[in-house]
């Protein structure tokens, strides 16, 4: 081997390093490779330096996975005698580094995949041989068994039928020659090294939890292994294995009478003992999640028995024999459950959850269940609550993980809700009526609880369209009490941000009590518009607040914010204030939010009852400021140099528009901009805007902020804005680069279904300019290994021939025809080149679909001069030979359906009378028989899914 170049692992050179793993490549690759490396491993040449032997371990792992299998008997013979020796001799006084270790322990499995049972009957029998060597070979031996199991009884691996069959050979072979020996063997390391070494323990324990998934369940749950158990689970370094261990015996597959004896057994035995009454203000968190987790499977498979016996026939006495022993689990599921480490906690919450479940099966419940129930609730309630050193601002990893654990105990709240909705309804209403009638002195924790219990009713105890407040009455009169008491209490004025935030939660969530009960609609104005709400000291709570209250306004009836309407503008003028890098201002809100707010200003305003001619004040005295700031900010832009501060002028600038754009949400089908007077206010703006057009620097970002509002506006000024889309359309297009032309399409594709035939002059005047620029730009060298670009480019081909389907759709194809023929015939044959020579399904299939519209529309005879033609020559030919590229695969989605509307392109053909070309003519110059064309003509006369079947078919046939 070459040393010198192995030297340089571990180098921080990347070159070095590279020529290293390149050396250790071509040593797999090459017959002699692996023997060099056994031999210095054997050798032991690279003592002290674990990368070169690593490396030496994976070369040889790659020739057992690629040849040993079919090597000769003395190359095997030598693997195995390495394999023996190497374990043999790590007992010395160098201890080896688990990932050596772990890389040793899969060549073992390797060699026992292939050789075990045939090749190396006596494998296991070797291995139990190595025990006496000490603890180095005893470690070793576990892993070599860890690493077996996870191979050949591993469910979660998937497995192909041949891997099956001899996972299940070894198994079958282990428990008939071995298993007996190897688990005497286990039970001597737990007793050999119980004080001297327990890793080595609870690496047995490990072991002997895998194993005991496919052994025979008497070898292990039995007087000889028990009492070790037992005694295990006293000694802090052994019981959480233990723990494990116990929890893989009682899950086990078996009889669920037999289940029921085991797990019982077991609980018996433990309860004895005082091991599961342990106090849970043990200062070992992870003990007692490990206990948790035991008394969670006990019940969790109880829970399975006692479903399988209650199906069964004639089994009633032994399912009420399991029901029995799963309700003595109950007490401690409850103590584990009301743990205040939430790790304990969320252990045993799915035993909480099947649990309940199962009671769902008993109704009606009983006293003793219903105080059960009861019980559950509480504790859950208890849980839900915040830690006080919870950070509500800056949360990390334990706030996440808090969060997800009360997204489980909201879980069982809900299923109780689905229990027994009676009792939930009384404990939350006196929950919350006692701690909001006395919140001043209650701690935050418990008053956000007690709002979040009313808050999650919604889903407890789910409504048809969230009509809380119909149906059911006693329900509906204890949400009513809630809501007024709520409303009435003044707890909204809690000074912490998760009541504050519950609060507004809970108003949107109840939305529809507030038309029963507009008296409180001002109320819950004024909380949104203090600092309860969007001038709350927290920037979460006013981030929220800002959407929620957008929600607000859109349900409530409109009539009853007519009086607050004016004084609510006015306080939201002080947040909408355009952000600038000049202004220096700390904004309470982010440009995100402020969107939410200028749409909510808007929906007041237009939804008012004020005349035409006062919304337009009002929506001009909304606008205006954006307006100024717009036209001094552009002016700056202009003679800024520093190209940072540019940038942030024009983010500032794009964002204006964007304000302004979300404005006109306001409007809607019923209260257009004409009618409600605003047609002007958004025309002077719009002329504003598009002299960011002209602006010569950052013009990605301007031009984006501009189509964006251009967009809008077509949707909101109808024919008003049809005079400024030639200018808007000649400086978006001045200059454009690959990704500006492809943001363009979609506005002018959007003029065109807007407007239609009214467009048409218009669109006859700019639509060579515009295919022009596109050709311009498509037309540029471009490096094939620029991802980025290639694939920029193809979003460009995709988006012209969006706009060429945009106008043979939308009735104005005689945009086109209008053209003259030379003009005309370069952009048909675009689009027939993108249908069989650019390999990208979605194109294709746009460009097939334009091709049927112009069949449809003048496939005529006489009905357009040159194009039936342009149809036997070039459209005919195009969906034959797309399909029958090497790149047109048929077993990809989106090509299908490209192949789909070929065929629906042929099938229109067909129906244009054009079947005796195809029959006669074209489809003999593909080499089609004249019997496979007349089948092929006879499809054509079924109907479109049935051919396009057959399309499918024929096209397969023809490439194979």
């Amino acid at each position: 081997m070459d040393d010198r170049l192995l030297l340089g692992i571990g180098s921080a050179d990347s070159q070095t390093q590279h020529r290293v793993t390149q050396y250790f490549e071509e040593l797999k690759q090459s017959a002699g490779g692996w023997q060099l490396c056994l031999n210095a491993l054997a050798t032991n040449s690279y003592a002290g330096n674990d990368h070169v032997r690593f490396f030496c371990f994976q070369v040889i792992e790659h020739y057992l996975k690629t040849g040993y299998a079919n090597a000769s008997s003395i190359e095997q013979q030598c693997i195995r005698e390495f394999l023996k020796s190497w374990i043999q001799g790590l007992n010395g006084a160098v201890e080896e580094k688990s990932f050596i270790l772990n890389k040793a322990a899969q060549l073992f499995v390797f060699v026992c995949l292939s050789d075990y049972p045939c090749r190396w009957p006596t494998l296991f029998h070797e291995l139990n041989d190595t025990l006496r060597l000490g603890s180095s070979s005893v470690d070793m031996y576990l892993r070599i068994l860890q690493a077996i199991d996870d191979e050949v009884a591993d469910r979660e691996i998937n497995h192909g039928t041949p891997e099956l069959q001899r996972n299940t050979l070894i198994k079958d072979t282990m428990r008939q020659e071995c298993i007996t020996t190897l688990v005497d063997a286990w039970y001597q390391i737990l007793l050999n090294y119980e004080t001297l070494k327990p890793a080595l323990v609870c690496a047995c324990l490990k072991v002997v939890g895998a194993y005991v998934s496919w052994i025979d369940i008497g070898l292990v749950a039995n007087d000889r292994f028990v009492p070790v158990f037992l005694r295990f689970m006293t000694q802090p370094l052994l019981r959480e294995s233990t723990c494990d261990c116990i929890h893989e015996i009682i899950s086990k597959g078996m009889d669920p009478i037999a289940k029921t004896k085991l797990i019982e057994s077991f609980a018996s035995v433990l309860n004895s003992a005082g091991i599961l009454s342990v106090e849970l203000q043990e200062d070992d968190g992870d003990y007692l999640a490990k206990l948790a987790r035991l008394i969670n499977g006990m019940g969790l498979q109880l829970t399975v028995c006692w479903q399988k016996l209650v199906k069964s026939h004639g089994a009633k006495g032994a399912a009420q024999v399991t029901f029995e022993a799963l309700e003595s689990k109950v007490p401690f599921m409850l103590k584990f459950l009301g743990s205040e480490d939430d790790d304990v906690s969320g252990t045993i919450s799915p035993f909480a959850h099947d649990y309940i479940t199962l009671l769902k099966q008993l109704l009606p419940l009983d006293d003793k269940h219903r105080a059960i129930v009861q019980e559950i609730l509480y504790v859950i309630i208890r849980k839900m609550k915040y830690d006080s050193s919870f950070n509500f601002d800056s949360g990390g990893e334990e706030e996440a993980m808090f969060q997800e654990y009360r997204k489980e105990l909201r879980v069982i709240y809900n299923n109780l809700g689905a229990l027994d909705s009676e009792l939930l309804l009384r404990v939350v209403s006196e929950v919350f009526t006692q701690t909001v009638t006395r919140w001043q002195v209650a701690e935050f924790q418990d008053v956000e609880v007690a709002i979040t219990l009313l808050y999650q009713l919604a889903e407890a105890l789910p409504a048809s369209n969230s009509q809380h407040f119909t149906g059911d009455l006693v329900k509906v009169s204890i949400l009513q009490e809630m809501m007024k008491l709520l409303m009435t209490s003044g707890v909204s004025c809690y000074q912490h941000p998760s009541v504050s935030l519950q609060f507004f939660e809970t108003v949107i969530r109840y939305e529809k009590f507030f038309s029963l009960h507009p008296q409180f609609i001002p109320d819950v104005l004024m909380a949104f518009n203090d600092s309860r709400g969007l001038w709350n000291p927290s920037a979460h709570v006013r981030s929220r607040a800002s959407y929620l209250f957008s929600r607000f306004v859109k349900s409530v009836n409109k009539v009853h914010l007519q009086p607050y309407l004016e004084s609510m503008l006015g306080s939201l003028q002080g947040l909408l204030v355009l952000h600038t890098p000049y202004n220096g201002i700390k904004q309470q809100l982010s440009p995100e939010d402020q969107q939410f707010l200028y749409e909510t200003a808007s929906i007041l305003i237009v939804q008012s009852q004020f005349p035409p001619q006062k919304k337009q004040e009002l929506m001009r005295k909304l606008l205006m400021p954006i307006v100024t700031k717009f036209d001094e900010l552009l002016q700056l832009l202009m003679t800024e140099a520093d190209e940072g501060r540019q940038m942030a002028c024009a983010i500032s600038l794009t964002q204006a528009m964007g304000y302004a754009s979300r404005t006109s949400k306001g409007f809607s089908s019923q209260q257009t901009v004409k009618l409600n007077d605003c047609t002007e206010v958004y025309t002077d703006m719009l002329k504003v805007f598009l002299g960011a057009l002209g602006v010569p620097v950052q013009r990605p970002i301007l031009h984006q902020g501009v189509r964006q509002f251009l967009h809008r506006m077509v949707v909101c000024l109808d024919a008003s804005i049809l005079p400024f889309i030639p200018i808007a359309m000649e400086n978006l297009l001045k200059y454009a680069d690959m990704r500006q032309m492809h943001d363009f399409i979609p506005f002018i594709n959007q003029v065109v279904q807007k407007f239609k035939a009214d467009i048409v002059p218009f669109l006859q005047q700019v639509f060579m300019p515009i295919v022009s620029t596109i050709f311009q730009v498509l037309e540029l060298s471009v490096d094939e290994r620029d991802q980025v670009t290639q694939n920029d480019r193809k979003m460009l081909q995709r988006g012209y021939f969006s706009f060429i389907s945009a106008l043979v759709t939308n009735n104005v194809a005689q945009v086109l025809s209008n053209q003259s023929s030379q003009n005309l015939h370069q952009v048909l044959m675009t689009v027939i080149r993108g249908a069989v020579d650019i390999p990208d399904p979605v194109g294709q299939k746009t460009c097939f679909s334009i091709l049927r519209k112009m069949v449809e529309l003048w496939g005529d005879k006489n009905q357009f001069n040159g194009f039936e033609d342009f149809m036997y020559k070039n459209i005919v030919p195009a969906c034959f030979l797309a399909p029958l590229k090497p790149t047109f695969d048929l077993s990809d989605g989106q090509t299908v359906i490209a192949l789909n509307e070929s065929a629906a392109c042929i099938k229109g053909i067909h129906e244009k009378q054009f079947i005796q070309y195809l029959q006669t003519t074209y489809l003999m110059t593909i080499n089609i028989s004249p019997p496979v064309a007349r089948e092929f003509c006879q499809a054509l006369h079924s109907n479109n899914k049935i051919f396009q079947n057959y399309f499918k078919a024929f096209i397969l046939q023809a490439k194979s």
